[in-house]
């Protein structure tokens, strides 16, 4: 297991960046964390390593960002996602089938969809702007922050 501890969203920005030669088509990273602790900051980070000059956002709305690239990084926001119907209507299996590389916010709620060989990334406060990521599945550790 990898551990990072950040001290703003940049710094979160830059684990998240870190992560982008770990991940190929058809990658999935699991995330998991409640509201504020960083999810979508990573997300940017991952973007920016991809080389993707997107604007990266919460896709709590939306359920579905698609930043596109080759392959395409697809943003998901699984909070009110609720059984397997809701699942099938977001295109997530549609998006893993094409080889896309998946980040999952609220990864919580499909436990039993997630792939093998998923990523598992997780948040915890520990102060105002200060987060601990952990990470569960990566070969080896990404660079230090």
């Amino acid at each position: 297991m990898a551990v990072w501890t950040t001290n703003s969203p940049a710094e979160t920005e830059a684990v998240g960046a870190s992560f982008a030669p770990a991940v190929s088509s058809g990658g999935v990273i699991a995330l998991y964390g409640g509201l504020g602790m960083g999810k979508t900051a990573f997300v940017r980070g991952l973007a920016a390593g991809l080389g993707l000059d997107a604007e990266v956002s919460s896709p709590t709305f939306a359920l579905v960002h698609d930043y596109g690239g080759k392959p395409p990084l697809v943003h998901f926001d699984m909070y009110r996602v609720s059984g397997w119907e809701d699942l099938y209507s977001t295109g997530f299996f549609d998006y893993l089938d094409a080889g896309a590389i998946l980040a999952v916010e609220w990864s919580e709620h499909i436990e039993a969809a997630l792939p093998p060989g998923a990523l598992r990334v997780y948040f915890a406060r520990l102060g105002d702007s200060q987060r601990e990521i952990r990470c569960e599945g990566i070969a080896q550790p990404a660079p230090s922050v």
